[in-house]
């Protein structure tokens, strides 16, 4: 019998990994944009079987991290400038009240680990490291909206990441971008001074602007 419990739940943790670690690198922009992704090469290059693969493929379709057509080929998302353009008002509509609803929480300590945030971010521009530039873009603006106490309006955020994540690999390795955006401190500044119409500004116009070289 225990050994039995230990492989039904070694066959659904197989299954949580690969889609935790698959989301993650979509998001994040590890794969490019339109990438091909089958059942059996995620199961051989990740060691389980087809299985655990095949439901995590169809669970991050689910979320529209990838495309999967009726015969079952995967594919990471190829955005049209106007799909772009529609994720970009989503980010800026529900991000600027994500941030509106975690400034009575920003205290210190949250400015604090921003501004180290950002240094990263800053760091990883310099070296023109795409997937690191996104990862810590991405963290910062996680964190803030941490603090909304809002989780299904941060889903909703999260997936619209995972959407736009293989084409922002593409498009801010193509523009080599050298320094951090300067919206951030931007933001940072807002909080501290507690300004809720220049937060919403600065989020909107970080997310607004970045995207519109998706667009290009």
């Amino acid at each position: 019998m225990l050994v039995q419990s230990r492989g039904t739940e070694s066959s659904q943790a197989a299954h949580d990994r690969l889609y935790r670690l698959m989301r993650q690198r979509i998001m994040h922009g590890e794969l490019s944009p339109g990438q091909p992704l089958t059942v059996r090469g995620l199961a051989k290059a990740n060691g389980v079987s087809m299985t655990p693969a095949r439901e995590a493929l169809r669970r991050l379709a689910a979320e529209g991290a990838l495309t999967m057509t009726a015969s079952g080929r995967a594919a990471t998302p190829d955005l049209t400038p106007e799909r772009i353009e529609e994720l970009a008002t989503l980010r800026a509509l529900i991000e600027t009240e994500l941030a509106s609803r975690a400034l009575p929480r920003a205290h210190g300590a949250l400015i604090e680990r921003l501004q180290t945030i950002n240094m990263a971010n800053a760091e990883a521009a310099v070296k023109r490291d795409a997937v690191a530039y996104i990862r810590t873009n991405l963290e910062f603006h996680r964190t803030l909206y941490l603090r909304a106490q809002a989780p299904a309006m941060l889903a909703i955020a999260e997936t619209v990441w995972l959407q736009l994540g293989p084409t922002m690999r593409a498009v801010y390795a193509r523009l080599a971008r050298a320094e951090p955006p300067q919206h951030h401190r931007m933001i940072i500044a807002a909080l501290k001074a507690g300004d809720e119409p220049a937060l919403r500004l600065a989020v909107r116009t970080d997310v607004t602007q970045g995207l519109r070289h998706l667009q290009g």
